[in-house]
């Protein structure tokens, strides 16, 4: 029999708040994260919008010494599993806990601002924490390093169904038995004047500049592409058998997990939801659950016209009947798309439905598309009484990825 799974603790940097609280109250609050792009200089961009995270200090969370050495989206990460942490309180044997980080792109925005640099100035003057900052796996190492965990680390790279893998990888680790406690974390924070471009040329973005707050619009009929945001979130997760040892606090059980490729293209769903579904069935078996057994579903919804419709396609293919009457919203709507962090911030949603019986609103939904015909929570949030969630993230590569999570009882 496998060994169950619980969930102890959770942190949360998202561009609507700082800490889960903040985070889970303004998402309930319908508050927008998206505005124009403060970090940079967008006047020669054609997208000049995104989510950045605006109020945070990363002095408050770091020693100084790990301010230059880390990237932007470490310190995301470092903050995030801090919280986490201490969220869960005392935990076990150093050797017994390890780490699980998923990041879409690591450490890109260094790259673009340090080759900019050398290119600008002829300086081949580099400082010497460039590499440590731009590697993915290192912002794994470094909350190793600042909590003394010297279980298994490792690095999940499947673009933005990252972070949910890396919940996953961290949840196969436990029933495996080579941990009793994983911090799976997912960070990201690729804003930067080349991924803008690069992205734009794959026509994926919102142009919706005259308007920032309104982008990013899930499912709604004028949707026009994704909107980039940033930030981390991190779980802390235990074998039920461990967390009963030491009398933790259990805030909920993850069931299922399932990661299943399209086959199909890089950048774009397979038309028919094949590896969607796939995904999403697996997980409900793998849970034990029936599709009449989730209460909510927290979507991918990036706001891409093709991405939100094959989407609800297949949520319709495996709920059936059942898929008009079971709450979907997609908080990128006020978050934009976290990439690589994005499946874990959206599992803590999940998480808090489950705890205080709301579900978060779809913000931005104004004009039904007869494509996206399920019900979405539009602009305002729902008292739901929600036994068991499921969240969704799919990314480039085809790469699907599906939670379950259900009340601990």
């Amino acid at each position: 029999m496998r060994e169950r799974v619980v969930i102890t603790g959770m942190g949360a940097v998202t561009p609507v708040g700082i800490g889960v609280e903040s985070y889970w109250h303004n998402l309930l609050q319908g508050k927008c994260g998206v505005g124009y792009i403060s970090r940079f200089d967008t006047s020669h961009l054609p997208v000049k919008i995104g989510a950045e995270v605006l109020d945070f200090r990363a002095e408050d969370f770091l020693p100084k010494k790990l301010l230059k050495e880390t990237d932007l989206f470490m310190q995301f990460a470092l903050a995030a599993a801090r919280e986490a942490l201490q969220d869960s309180g005392p935990a076990g044997a150093p050797e017994r806990m390890g780490v699980v980080l998923g990041t879409a792109v690591g450490g890109i925005a260094t790259i673009a601002e340090s080759q900019e640099k050398l290119c600008r100035t002829g300086s081949v003057r580099i400082s010497p924490h460039f590499m440590p900052r731009i590697l993915g796996n290192v912002a794994a190492a470094q909350i190793a390093i600042a909590h003394g965990l010297t279980g298994p680390s490792l690095t999940v790279g499947t673009a933005c169904s990252a972070g949910a893998d890396a919940v996953g990888m961290a949840v196969m680790l436990l029933q495996r038995g080579e941990a009793d406690v994983m911090l799976a974390v997912g960070a990201e924070s690729i804003l930067c004047p080349l991924v803008i471009a690069g992205l734009h040329a794959a026509r994926a973005l919102s142009t919706r500049n005259g308007a920032p707050e309104k982008a990013s619009r899930p499912f709604d009929r004028r949707r026009d592409g994704l909107v980039m945001g940033e930030g981390a979130g991190a779980v802390v997760l235990e074998t039920f058998s461990h967390a009963r040892r030491r009398d933790a606090r259990i805030r909920a059980e993850l069931t299922g997990y399932a990661n299943y490729g399209d086959a199909y293209h890089v950048t774009a769903p397979e038309p028919g939801g094949r590896g969607e579904i796939l995904c999403m069935r697996r997980a409900l078996e793998r849970a034990g659950l029936t599709p009449g057994e989730i209460d909510y579903i927290n979507a991918h919804g990036t706001s891409t016209p093709l991405g939100d419709r094959v989407e609800t396609l297949a949520v319709r293919a495996v709920f059936g009947a059942l898929a008009a009457q079971i709450p979907v919203s997609s908080t990128k709507g006020a978050t934009g798309h976290l990439m690589g962090a994005g499946g874990v911030t959206e599992l803590i949603a999940c998480v808090k439905a489950i705890e205080e019986g709301m579900v978060p609103p779809t913000i931005n939904y104004d004009e039904p598309d007869p494509e996206c015909d399920l019900d979405y929570v539009p602009n305002h949030p729902r008292r739901v009484h929600v036994r068991a969630a499921m969240s969704n993230s799919f990314g480039f590569g085809g790469q699907n990825a599906c939670l379950v999570v259900r009340r601990y009882i």
